[in-house]
């Protein structure tokens, strides 16, 4: 008897399909390849573009290892989560010049992926594709807690819309940014942009809060 693809996206409906205003999310803990860089990520030569084809490719190869000689125990059939981002500054007031973007691209991992199975995957991944610099991927669990996230609608240009509406509701709820942080803010990708309209792609911004200082 076959069974069903487990898909996150479906599973954690809270967290992957917010409405299109402001909502308070627990976000637990999770497994992701990771991969840290800087620079724009529209530069079609640049850093991003290859990170994201590495994630893929890992995420792909450990998905498909079930039909191959080395089975990953524990496995179970999934869905590939969407991509994920990190992004900040060192200036978190200017947000002009994306050039001088830092990021970590991100993808989740089934609670199966382990380190042995990460380094199998990097192995067929460097054959397949030799002029891609797997060591640059790892395997990291992060926890955000409580989050203020909100679902946008349209070009990635226009996000700064949606964070007034986040910043707006934050203050109403007496939330702030946690202020040890580097203010990095959380990008979830729904849609491909190579194959959706750019007034319809779908991403999710999710920003880690706190209580504001003496409101808690």
């Amino acid at each position: 008897m076959s069974m069903n693809k487990v898909d996150f996206k479906k599973i954690e409906k809270n967290l992957y399909n917010p409405p299109a205003r402001p909502v308070i999310a627990e976000v637990p803990e999770m497994s992701f390849l990771m991969i840290d860089g800087s620079g724009d990520p529209n530069d079609e030569k640049g850093e991003y573009q290859k990170a994201v084809e590495m994630l893929y490719t890992l995420s792909y190869t450990i998905k498909m290892s079930k039909k191959g000689s080395h089975p990953i125990d524990h496995y179970f059939d999934y869905v590939v989560p969407p991509l994920e981002g990190l992004w900040w500054t060192e200036n978190p007031h200017d947000l002009s010049d994306k050039k001088h973007f830092l990021w970590t691209a991100m993808i989740r991992q089934p609670s199966f992926v382990n380190e042995e199975a990460v380094k199998w995957a990097k192995e067929e991944a460097s054959r397949k594709k030799p002029s891609l610099d797997f060591t640059k991927v790892y395997l990291s669990v992060y926890k955000e807690g409580r989050t203020v996230q909100m679902m946008h609608i349209g070009s990635y240009d226009t996000e700064q819309e949606t964070f007034q509406q986040m910043e707006e509701y934050m203050v109403e709820h007496q939330l702030q940014r946690p202020l040890t942080c580097e203010r990095k803010h959380h990008e979830i990708y729904l849609s491909d942009p190579r194959r959706t309209r750019t007034d319809r792609l779908k991403t999710i911004i999710r920003l880690p809060v706190e209580p504001m200082e003496g409101k808690a």
